[in-house]
């Protein structure tokens, strides 16, 4: 439906905006076909368009609505709310590509003036990774996938081409929902026999290594009491490695949840966010009652 490169832009993008422009081009092409079943096909595109942001716009309304929001030190692993303060993480400083300030995200987008129309010419997005700080603790966001909400927007002008460009600033309030998955730390998942086959396969094939620490009477070859030895000092060391990580500390991090879950990251509080989403679900289930009107009215006229 889209270009593959604007795919990832258009979950940003102001959709609900979009979908009015879009149901007004359809009355214009009903207005222009002047004939009933011109205006019938009319009144159901809007009615179908507008059911589907109405049901995108309530699922989130609920599950920001629904939602408790957690406290980052005492957070519970799966699907779950946060706010705090956004942080680039130590040593990081990601620059935006067209204002050229520090930032924890950016999009941007590059259009040249061709007549009356802008054409696309080309756009990226961040991928790295940011803090957000609540004072109990911090938690790294991995923005891949996720519906960004922002309002800090810029938009430049000069010769010829215009560039647009949102961002997330370090220090403002961020909201995010998603899953949260500790990495490491005591309550990490380590798979012993994987890792235990993976450091045996890596020493095989350092034969002179493995010759040199397991070859007890230096035939060349590996027997299969030797290999025994070395099996035992393979889970040892596998071992050793798994409680080192189990004793230090665990990374905390929201990243997209599975099943189609809303993963949504925006610079406003939750009261804004609810707000946000009820507005316009009552807006499109009255676009979705009015369509409905408007084919009853054709269906009753001679």
């Amino acid at each position: 439906m889209f270009p593959a490169r604007r795919a990832a832009e258009w979950r940003h993008d102001y959709a609900n905006l979009a979908l009015g422009g879009g149901n007004l081009l359809i009355l214009l092409l009903g207005f222009q076909l002047h004939s009933r079943i011109g205006w019938q096909i009319s009144f159901a595109l809007v009615g179908l368009t507008s059911f589907w942001a109405w049901h995108a716009n309530l699922k989130r309304y609920r599950t920001v609505a629904d939602t408790p929001t957690s406290r980052i030190a005492s957070a519970p692993q799966g699907y779950i709310e946060l706010v705090g303060r956004g942080e680039q993480p130590p040593g990081d400083n990601l620059i935006s590509p067209i204002s050229g300030l520090p930032c924890l995200w950016y999009r941007y987008r590059v259009e040249r003036k061709n007549g009356d129309r802008w054409e696309y010419v080309e756009s990226g997005i961040s991928h790295d990774t940011f803090g957000i700080s609540d004072g109990s603790g911090q938690v790294l966001v991995d923005p891949d996938g996720a519906e960004i909400m922002t309002s800090h927007k810029q938009v430049s002008t000069a010769g010829g081409y215009r560039r647009s460009e949102w961002t997330l600033i370090e220090g403002e309030t961020i909201y995010v929902i998603g899953e949260h998955i500790t990495l490491g730390g005591p309550n990490a998942v380590l798979d012993k026999k994987a890792d235990l086959a993976s450091l045996l396969a890596e020493w095989k094939r350092g034969k002179s290594a493995l010759l040199a620490r397991f070859d007890a009477n230096r035939d060349g070859e590996i027997s299969l009491e030797e290999w025994e030895r070395a099996r035992q000092a393979a889970y040892e060391e596998v071992d050793r490695a798994h409680l080192d990580i189990r004793l230090k500390d665990g990374i905390h991090l929201m990243r997209k949840p599975a099943h189609g879950r809303p993963f949504l990251i925006a610079n406003r509080e939750v009261t804004a966010l609810v707000r946000h989403f009820r507005l316009w679900s009552w807006a499109h289930l009255v676009l979705i009652m009015a369509a409905l009107v408007g084919l009853v009215f054709l269906d009753g006229t001679p």
